[in-house]
């Protein structure tokens, strides 16, 4: 018989190589409470694998391979993280970090917060600086007119404030 169909008892609880996430081809840059952010995520993503090398054979080899591999993803997010600190940032331009205040052409007013990518959450109105609002937003000043090019459609927004966002 081949070799090639033999499994290899040394290969019994192994985890499978995952791929590895993908990047983001666009500079990860992170506010003050994004570093946290992901600090913090590769600090639980540590413990978790102390726990799960801990558990030793009992561990759930798919498991240690998820963890093992979210964890290298966070660490090369990590890597690459270039701080943004809103402090000492212009008021009367949109940039990343600031928190802008529009209104759509329904008479909707929405605020959004541009905000790297690991930090979007639009429940929260933290938008990524990259996508399609962000862009649209970018640089723009209070009283001027935005296009927000959406799936459903181009929007027109106007710019009703800016404030420098947060430094923490």
């Amino acid at each position: 018989m081949n070799r090639a169909f033999i499994k290899d008892p040394d290969d019994t609880g192994r985890p499978e190589d995952l791929p590895d996430r993908p990047q983001s081809p666009h500079t990860n840059y992170v506010t003050p409470a994004g570093l946290r952010q992901l600090q913090d995520l590769k600090a639980d993503l540590a413990t978790r694998l102390s726990q799960l090398l801990e558990e030793g054979k009992l561990a759930n080899p798919q498991d240690l391979a998820i963890v093992q591999r979210d964890l290298r993803y966070y660490q090369e997010r990590l890597n690459w993280a270039v701080l943004i600190a809103s402090d000492g940032k212009p008021r009367d331009r949109v940039h990343f970090g600031a928190t802008v205040e529009v209104l759509d052409e329904a008479g909707v007013v929405e605020t959004y917060t541009l905000v790297g990518e690991d930090e979007v959450d639009p429940s929260l109105g933290k938008v990524s600086w990259v996508s399609p609002l962000g862009e649209a937003l970018l640089n723009a000043g209070i009283g001027d007119e935005v296009v927000w090019r959406r799936p459903a459609g181009k929007m027109r927004l106007e710019i009703l404030s800016i404030s420098p966002g947060t430094s923490g």
